[in-house]
C-alpha cells in the first residue's frame, strides 16, 4: 500500500481555503482533513472537534512541549497546531491528509515531512480580500486592518510553496486543487515500487 499524500494548504484569512477544501473533500473519497487545535474562541456555529479542537493556551503549550503537535504557530494573538497522531495513522493507511495551516506552520511541516505537497491559495487582489473580511462581519476595524497587514506578509511567503491557486472563481480553484492531487499521485517517486513490480513480473515470464 502506498503512503498517503500530505497536502499543506495555506492562505490569508478570508482567502477562501476553507470553502475550497470543503468542496474538495466532498468529492475526493481518499482525502481526510486534519482537525487543528487552537487557543482562539469559537465563532458562531463552530463546534469543538469539528472545525477545531478549542483548548486553553496552557493545554496547548503542554501538548507542544510533549511533541504531540506536528506543527504549531501563533497567528494574530492565538496559537494553532496540528495533532500528530491522526495524520500519521491516516497516511500509513494510504489516505491523503490535508493540513489547513498558516505559513509559519507550513514551513515547520516542510522540514519534518519533506515529501509534503504545499499549496498557497491567494485572492485575486487585496481589495477582494478586504471585502471578504468585511462581509464576514465577525471582527472590528482594528482586527480587519491587522489581518490585512498579516496577509501582505503571508503573500511574501507564497514563493516557498509548490503550487499557487488563485481563488477568484470557486469552481476553477477547486478544479486546480484536483489537478494538483492527480499530478502528485502520478509522479515517479510515488510510483517507483509499482514500476519495479511490473519489471520484476516481466522478467519472470520471459
Amino acid at each position: 500500500m502506498s503512503k498517503g499524500l500530505l497536502l499543506v494548504v495555506s492562505a490569508p484569512s478570508a482567502g477562501g481555503k476553507g470553502t475550497i477544501l470543503k468542496e474538495l473533500l466532498r468529492t475526493e473519497d481518499s482525502l481526510r482533513m486534519s482537525v487543528s487545535a487552537t487557543t482562539r474562541q469559537p465563532r458562531p456555529g463552530e463546534e469543538h472537534g469539528k472545525q477545531y479542537y478549542f483548548i486553553s493556551r496552557e493545554e496547548f503549550q503542554t501538548q507542544a512541549a510533549q511533541g504531540m503537535m506536528l506543527e504549531y504557530a501563533e497567528y494574530v494573538g492565538n496559537c494553532y497546531g496540528t495533532p500528530r497522531g491522526p495524520v500519521d495513522q491516516w497516511r500509513e493507511e494510504g489516505l491523503d491528509v490535508v493540513l489547513e495551516i498558516e505559513v509559519q506552520g507550513g514551513a515547520q511541516v516542510k522540514k519534518l515531512a519533506p515529501d509534503c505537497v504545499t499549496v498557497f491559495i491567494t485572492p485575486p487582489s487585496m481589495a477582494v480580500l478586504e471585502q471578504r473580511l468585511r462581509d464576514r462581519g465577525t471582527e472590528d476595524e482594528a482586527a480587519i486592518q491587522n489581518r490585512l497587514e498579516t496577509a501582505l506578509v503571508e503573500l511574501g511567503h507564497a514563493q516557498e510553496y509548490d503550487y499557487i491557486v488563485v481563488n477568484d472563481r470557486l469552481e476553477d480553484a477547486v478544479e486546480d486543487m484536483r489537478a494538483i492531487l492527480r499530478s502528485e499521485k502520478r509522479k515517479y517517486e510515488r510510483n517507483a515500487d509499482f514500476i519495479r513490480k511490473v519489471i520484476t513480473h516481466a522478467e519472470t515470464i520471459r
